[in-house]
Formats: C-alpha cells, sequence, structure tokens
C-alpha cells in the first residue's frame, strides 16, 4: 500500500489530536493512529486499519492487559480521511465493513469538499459541512469540533 499524501497525513493527525486530548482528560477509552489493524473477522482473517479509531474504557476493560497483535473487533469510532486516490466506492465498501462489523460510527472526512459524513448505520448518514460541529455524544459526551478545523 502506498504510503498517504501529506494532506491526508496532516488531516488525520488533526482529528487524532483533537479527539485524543478529550478521550485522554476523560478517561474515556483509547484513540489509535492509522496503521492500527482491527481484527473484524477470522478464517479467513480480516483486518482492517481506519485513519483514527476510538475504542471505550468499557471494552477495554474486557481486554487481557497483555494482549498482543491485532485489537479483536472493531473500534467504536472509526475516522477514514479520503486520499486522492480513493474511489468513493472503495470508500463506501469501508464504511459498510466497519459497521456490519459492530463500529458504532464512521466518519469520512472529504478534504477536497470539506466536509464529513457521519454514518451512524446504513441508513442514518449525516453529511456535515465546514461551518457544522460534528458531535458524537453517544460515544463521546460532550466532545464537539467545528469541521473546518479539521482542515486548518
Amino acid at each position: 500500500m502506498t504510503p498517504a499524501g501529506h494532506t491526508h497525513g496532516r488531516i488525520a493527525a488533526r482529528i487524532l489530536l483533537f479527539l485524543a486530548q478529550y478521550v485522554h482528560a476523560g478517561k474515556l477509552g483509547a484513540v489509535y493512529a492509522a496503521e492500527t489493524g482491527f481484527l473484524l473477522h477470522s478464517a479467513p482473517d480480516t483486518v482492517r486499519a481506519p485513519d483514527v479509531a476510538f475504542v471505550s474504557a468499557a471494552r477495554l476493560a474486557d481486554l487481557s492487559a497483555a494482549a498482543e497483535g491485532y485489537f479483536p473487533g472493531p473500534p467504536d469510532l472509526a475516522v477514514e480521511v479520503l486520499s486522492f486516490s480513493d474511489t468513493y466506492t472503495e470508500v463506501e465498501e469501508k464504511v459498510v465493513e466497519w459497521l456490519t462489523a459492530g463500529a458504532h460510527v464512521v466518519v469520512v472526512v472529504d478534504p477536497r469538499r470539506q466536509f464529513a459524513s457521519v454514518y451512524r448505520s446504513l441508513r442514518d448518514i449525516s453529511i456535515l459541512t465546514a461551518d457544522e460541529v460534528l458531535t458524537i455524544d453517544e460515544l463521546l459526551p460532550g466532545w464537539s469540533v467545528r469541521v473546518s478545523d479539521f482542515f486548518a
């Protein structure tokens, strides 16, 4: 797989920063950077790595402290930042895969159009413009960030 471009990496890092600061301060769970593998299915193994991920403290409590390897199961929140080479079909497939594996929310950030699509299910989809505020109260109560801040 080809490494992401600088715009993609900068946006993913900003999202991770906003999310990690809030999660750490509230002891809400753990935030994971790109390249962290999540084992969605076994036999055959299906491992995916979102650009940013969040797993709740409750789910982490069930994880063995000595656990190694890929995270067993999907994150609660998966964030995908579109690369200029991504097709919408590829991204749609990722969203479906995350949600059917059990992720609660998937956010797709589009640098070209400067908006974020929030998928809570395959039928509950919100599209936020740069001027709107992203909240995910069901996972991160009180957290909010203006979509334009991802692109600053």
